[in-house]
């Protein structure tokens, strides 16, 4: 089975970090968010993909090559122009048209479930997640007993459901969602000027094809700020994170903290809940639940709840950031 993942949006609520990177590429936990998705995938025996790319699609495509190289089969779909997920689908229908199942799996959320048991479904499912504001999001309807689903809706005004779609997509029959998609594109079926998958997988029930939901009870959204900090605290928790790190002189590192190669660190208290980049230099400083890029250099600052970029140099503050990629702030003058 395939797996399509679409990386092709601008990623405007992570912005200024989206100006110089996808969005899919910003570091959570130690690695990409791509990574994350990939890794988890491949775990699940999945290891051929094919990526949709749009904006700095070229940084997507060298990324995936210099990190799995010949690990998976990778192909890359220019998505132009970007008219939504469904027209993401529909970019790559010469490349997916005689697979018989497909997986599509979005490029910015990360969602553990059992990706084998969707994989042996036998019909199509969608993973769903109980949130607490629906209507920022697609939203499934299901039979209570089956947990069939019956109608879905994209960014309802009032849901009537909180069972939110978490962006992974298991399809058993292709030519049904081409049928669908071809559909809403020939009737410009829109939402917000885009051709929503929601709006294909509706059409699709209502021809008669059968999905159901699979539950998901980890998932996180690492569209915005403050969703991306909790997805990391809460990656920096599980145990892989919990190992012993090496000793930096007169620094005391607070667990679940990520450190990367090849970095500096002295006369500093770091974590908890933080992920630093490789070759990063930080003296003098106080970091907590945050996320640091490589590359970069503290000193004298006390940082919480922030986002440094690479190749970033911050002196002396105590504040909360969002900065980008090769920035320089130096508070001491």
């Amino acid at each position: 089975m395939k797996a399509l993942i679409p990386v092709a949006g601008i990623g405007s609520k992570l912005r200024p970090h989206t100006h110089t990177q996808p969005k899919s590429l910003v570091p959570i936990a130690g690695k990409p968010i791509l990574a994350h998705i990939i890794d988890d995938l491949r775990d699940g025996g999945i290891t051929d993909f094919v990526f949709v790319l749009g904006y700095l699609g070229d940084k997507i495509e060298y990324f995936v090559r210099k990190t799995y190289g010949d690990s998976i089969k990778s192909e890359f779909i220019l998505q132009e122009p970007r008219e939504g997920l469904a027209h993401a689908v529909w970019s790559c229908k010469k490349q997916l048209e005689n697979e018989k199942e497909l997986l599509i799996v979005l490029g910015d959320t990360i969602a553990h479930l059992d990706i084998s048991a969707i994989i042996k479904a036998k019909t199509s499912v969608v993973g769903v997640m109980k949130v607490s504001n629906p209507a920022l999001f697609g939203v499934a309807e299901l039979d209570e007993k089956t947990h069939q689903i019956i109608k879905l809706s994209e960014k309802p005004k009032i849901p009537k459901s909180n069972l939110a779609l978490v962006g992974i997509y298991k399809i058993k029959n292709l030519k049904a969602l081409f049928d669908a998609i071809e559909y809403i594109i020939k009737n410009n079926i829109k939402n917000n000027g885009e051709y929503h998958l929601t709006d294909a997988l509706m059409r699709m029930i209502t021809q008669g094809e059968v999905i159901f939901s699979q539950l998901v009870h980890h998932w996180y959204d690492c569209g915005r700020k403050e969703t991306l900090l909790e997805a990391n605290a809460i990656l920096l928790n599980q145990d892989k994170f919990k190992q012993n790190l090496p000793q930096f002189p007169n620094t005391i590192i607070i667990p679940p903290v990520s450190i990367g190669a090849n970095c500096q660190l002295s006369n500093c208290i770091i974590g908890p809940n933080v992920a630093i980049g490789e070759d990063t230099i930080i003296e003098y400083s106080v970091v907590q639940n945050s996320i640091i890029g490589s590359f970069s250099g503290l000193e004298n600052v006390v940082l919480k709840n922030s986002i440094i970029g690479n190749d970033t140099s911050i002196k002396g503050l105590s504040q909360s950031l969002n900065i980008g990629d090769s920035t320089e702030l130096n508070f001491n003058k």
